[in-house]
């Protein structure tokens, strides 16, 4: 049931979206086969996902997590909920992870019980006319793997594409969309953004999971040291391939590619650093990307770029939960540059904002939606638009303090409460046009 206040809200952030020109399209509909989905990730809503690398330092002391996952939002057992919320909202597509460390929670040992799981979830999307578009690593991977230095280990690209075989083998036939690697820039994209002392604590907190476990290095995807960056961007580029090719030899018909997190790069005045802190910032990605099906856009800011640096934010605009701008025409911006840099088609697999004021996300939706339309009436081939997320959750070392969801959660029911920023995204999905 709808709220007059929904509606209301529903109304006047609809009404509030730009007018969209006239350009090579003159219709307001999206593309007809275009995915509107919601996101999640295992780790963060699933819960108690213990053999995993980042349960084993989340509970730790010292550690650079605020505090542990634990329960998350009990989507492990709530699957059928979740799946419910997405088709309620009038989408067609869900966005979810399989959790490796769930499926071979020990070097070799795979799990027949997870895969089953897994597949009930594909099907379940299926029975709900919505397609399933998985990823194989959002950053977590199992302990045993971490402890053997994680993607610097010269074997993991090997490993994580036996799992691959695996996962494929049993859940394969269902998949609409695969995406290997979550956003395996982030440490990049993080490197001139985070201040010395949370690089220390990471680093910290990695020594100390080696010490309790005996070995000589522990890394993660999302949690690293500083020196550790190049190692870990090696790793990663194999392990996209390699997963690649594991998927393709199953299904080769899959459309396959990873997701990059991509700010809005502007470059302001003469001798602007935008374009040598592109190369920083996404590495090797988007030329990797070109031999892919398509790229996977995570935007949620925009960077204004002097000659010397990153300039500050316009004052006086909206700001999200940590102070960051909240620009809706970024996400147009940086869904132009992957097309342009890559030449292949996008899906934003992630976009959203970070708010306890859900008024501002009502807002920012549709209007960020009409700077996407915009692109692809400019002719930049956009497969669909999922937004990140469905469900307020666990945001890694931040903890449960950002709120990113359509839908609340409360921390004891593990009820979820539809926000009136679902209503808006959901009236325009079910319409395809705003």
């Amino acid at each position: 049931m709808l709220d007059r206040r929904t509606l209301l809200a529903t109304g006047a952030a609809l009404m509030a979206a730009p007018a969209i020109a006239a350009r090579k399209s003159a219709t307001p509909n999206f593309p007809k086969s275009f995915y509107w989905g919601a996101a999640t990730a295992p780790h963060q809503v699933e819960g108690n996902n213990i053999a995993s690398d980042l349960w084993f330092v989340e509970n730790q002391q010292p550690t650079v997590f605020a505090q542990p996952s634990g329960d998350a939002c009990n989507s492990f057992a709530l699957w059928e909920t979740d799946l419910d919320l997405v088709k309620n909202m009038g989408l067609n597509a869900y966005r979810f992870g399989i959790e490796w460390a769930r499926i071979e929670p020990e070097k070799g040992l795979f799990s027949q019980a997870m895969l089953d799981h897994y597949k009930a979830v594909i099907d379940g999307c299926h029975a709900r006319g919505l397609a399933p578009i998985v990823t194989f690593s959002h950053f977590t991977a199992p302990r045993w793997f971490s402890a053997q230095g994680g993607w610097t280990n010269p074997e993991s690209a090997q490993l994580f594409a036996r799992y691959c075989d695996k996962a494929m083998r049993a859940l394969g036939q269902g998949i609409a969309s695969a995406i290997t690697l979550n956003e395996p820039n982030i440490l990049l994209l993080l490197k001139p953004m985070l201040p010395q002392q949370v690089w220390d604590i990471q680093k910290l907190t990695l020594e100390t999971a080696a010490k309790r476990l005996g070995v000589p290095k522990y890394v993660c995807a999302n949690v690293a040291g500083f020196d550790d960056l190049p190692a870990l961007q090696t790793g990663l580029e194999a392990a996209h391939k390699a997963g690649k090719a594991a998927i393709k030899a199953v299904r080769g018909d899959l459309p396959v590619g990873f997701s990059l997190a991509l700010m809005d790069d502007q470059a302001v005045g003469a001798h602007s650093v935008r374009d040598a802190m592109r190369k920083q910032l996404y590495g090797n990605w988007l030329e990797i990307a070109k031999g892919d099906d398509f790229i996977g856009v995570q935007n949620y800011e925009r960077a204004l770029w002097g000659d010397k640096g990153r300039l500050p934010a316009p004052k006086g605009g909206a700001v999200n939960w940590s102070g960051t701008e909240v620009w809706a025409p970024s996400l147009g911006g940086a869904v132009r540059f992957a097309h342009e840099a890559t030449g292949v088609p996008i899906l934003v697999s992630e976009h959203g904002v970070g708010s306890d004021d859900d008024a501002v996300r009502a807002k920012f939706i549709p209007e960020a939606l009409a700077g996407l339309k915009a692109a692809i009436d400019d002719g930049v081939p956009v497969l669909g638009y999922c937004h990140w997320s469905l469900l307020d959750n666990f945001e890694w070392i931040f903890g449960y303090k950002p709120k990113f969801g359509l839908h609340s959660v409360d921390p004891v029911s593990f009820a979820r409460t539809a926000k009136p920023s679902a209503a808006v995204y959901g009236a325009i999905a079910r319409r395809n046009a705003l």
